[in-house]
């Protein structure tokens, strides 16, 4: 279990650091728009990029320095109380795949409402490049989350079912 430990929170870690550097790029990107390019589309477009870059930075960091401390707690907490190990990491496994669903279903909400956007420019207010801007800078950075979330989500899957399969060998020792 030691070693699934590892692999599940090195790819935690791996994909943080992947969320920061979206983050920041996307950063760059909107002020690359704001203060080069100057047109209302780029305006539009980095509120979303930045908004969401903040977060993607925030979880992406708070992951990723959290990771190495969380490791050693659980693997030593499995070396010497396995029972404890798999009661309080299926626990805190349920809310982190619960979170998992929220997480999807309000970066599909924030998908429609990009999408959205950009139908309604093209075909109804095809002067309104600022609202464009955001429709695809929404569209951009929720589909970059959605994608990424699903990876976590599998991650956390496939870890949820080794606890529940472990819980359910100590239970028969």
């Amino acid at each position: 279990m030691e070693q699934k430990i590892q692999t599940y929170f090195v790819a935690e870690k791996a994909e943080s650091v992947i969320f920061m550097l979206v983050g920041i790029i996307a950063i760059i990107g909107a002020l690359i728009g704001l203060f080069y390019l100057k047109k209302p589309m780029w305006s539009g477009m980095a509120i979303p990029l930045i908004l969401i870059a903040c977060i993607q930075i925030t979880v992406g960091a708070t992951v990723y320095f959290r990771t190495d401390s969380q490791v050693k707690t659980l693997t030593n907490m499995y070396k010497d109380l396995p029972q404890k190990y798999v009661k309080e990491e299926l626990t805190r496994m349920k809310i982190v795949n619960r979170n998992f669903d929220i997480y999807k279903y309000v970066e599909i909400a924030l998908l429609v409402i990009g999408l959205a956007l950009i139908m309604i420019e093209m075909f109804w207010m095809q002067d309104k490049p600022f609202w464009l801007g955001i429709g695809i800078g929404l569209a951009l950075q929720s589909s970059i989350m959605l994608v990424a979330d699903f990876f976590a989500e599998t991650r956390a899957d496939v870890y949820t079912a080794q606890l529940m399969e472990l819980e359910k060998n100590l239970q028969f020792q």
